[in-house]
């Protein structure tokens, strides 16, 4: 069988297949809370054949959203609403996982398709922002954000292990903390975006330190049993790559002595302009050595569209799954495409009962 449909298991988690939903904003909810748009949007997706579904980026505390549109899970109410569309996912075979995040100076923004840019301040959808530093990210996103104190910092932390045990209580078998894209953990170890002179700044220990406490204290709240994973910005295209992937690496080896069980290997979007080599899986290369260099299992995702492509990352061990979006998006029955383009025999079990009946009924006659 090909590679990419081989299973994969981690802790007490088994993926039918290599084929993982990245987390993709949809900037449909309202309050934090999810609706008709993700029950459909996730559960086509499950119903589609991926082996894991990650629900979008979802927010930890009100001002952590991107826009105000975004999912939350900072209450009770939200983990509830959540719970169905959980069990939708495991109804139909794939394992149901959630990215949970705050985002930092780059939160109150209008949606992509409504600007893309900060909410002026006058506007009452939107609310102040914290970072690290007084930075604002420049461009579009040009708000500046508050420094945050030690104070801010800690109630931050306890809102990932508080919306961990929420993601737990929805029944959510794998966790992933957002860790990357510009957003507030990833601006804690980036020196374009943090330049405190405290514990928290300055040396890479120190840049290090908001995304390890948050870990550990993730981490014993989260089931030992059921993995936690982390997307973590891993080089910048801003110059410094070999330093600043070095440095990630260096962490990740920490983050894995820490507890985490898997890495999501991405990019930093710490700058406004960077040199991304835009390019077919072109952060394969770079995930094969985090994933070897750290001893982690693996995933990486951008430009990735092709089962020849999946399949080739799989199969030489670049990764260990592969997160795909826009293909997706484009069609959820993709992983059953890609099996028969890949030779899988009978590849109808990729798709759900029902439609594999009828499928296989009228190959039949």
């Amino acid at each position: 069988m090909a590679s990419l449909f081989q299973p994969f298991t981690l802790k007490d988690v088994t993926l039918r297949n290599r084929i993982a939903v990245s987390p993709m904003c949809q900037y449909s909810a309202t309050d934090g809370m999810v609706n008709d748009w993700h029950r459909v949007h996730l559960g086509g997706l499950a119903r589609g054949g991926a082996g894991l579904v990650v629900v979008e980026a979802t927010a930890v505390t009100p001002e952590g959203r991107i826009t105000p549109n975004c999912l939350g899970l900072w209450n009770d109410e939200q983990a509830a609403a959540l719970a169905p569309i959980v069990q939708m996912i495991k109804d139909a075979g794939a394992v149901p996982g959630i990215q949970i995040g705050h985002a930092g100076r780059k939160a109150s923004a209008n949606r992509p398709w409504e600007g893309d840019n900060h909410i002026p301040a006058e506007d009452p959808r939107g609310w102040d922002i914290i970072a690290p530093s007084a930075i604002a990210y420049g461009g579009g996103l040009s708000k500046t954000p508050h420094e945050m104190t030690k104070g801010d910092i800690d109630r931050v932390k306890q809102a990932f292990v508080d919306s961990a045990k929420r993601a737990f209580a929805s029944g959510f078998e794998w966790l992933e903390l957002h860790f990357a894209h510009g957003y507030l953990a990833q601006s804690f170890l980036s020196k374009h975006s943090n330049k405190r002179t405290d514990e928290y700044g300055g040396s890479f220990e120190n840049r290090g330190r908001f995304i390890l406490e948050t870990l550990r204290a993730v981490r014993a709240a989260w089931p030992e049993n059921l993995p936690l994973a982390a997307r973590l910005g891993v080089i910048e295209f801003d110059g410094t790559d070999e330093e600043t992937l070095g440095e990630a690496i260096e962490l990740i080896k920490t983050m894995k002595a820490e507890g985490l069980d898997f890495i999501d290997v991405s990019m930093g979007f710490s700058v406004g302009k960077a040199n991304i080599p835009w390019g077919p899986a072109f952060l394969g290369p770079v995930a094969a050595r985090v994933r070897n260099e750290a001893g982690l299992p693996a995933s990486t995702s951008w430009y990735v569209s092709t089962p020849q492509q999946a399949e080739e990352l799989v199969r030489d061990g670049s990764v260990d799954l592969v997160m795909l979006a826009r293909p997706l998006l484009t069609d959820p029955h993709w992983p059953f495409k890609a099996a028969k383009e890949l030779g899988v025999e009978s590849p109808a079990w990729v798709l759900p009962a029902p439609y594999a009946h009828w499928l296989d009924r009228y190959r039949a006659a």
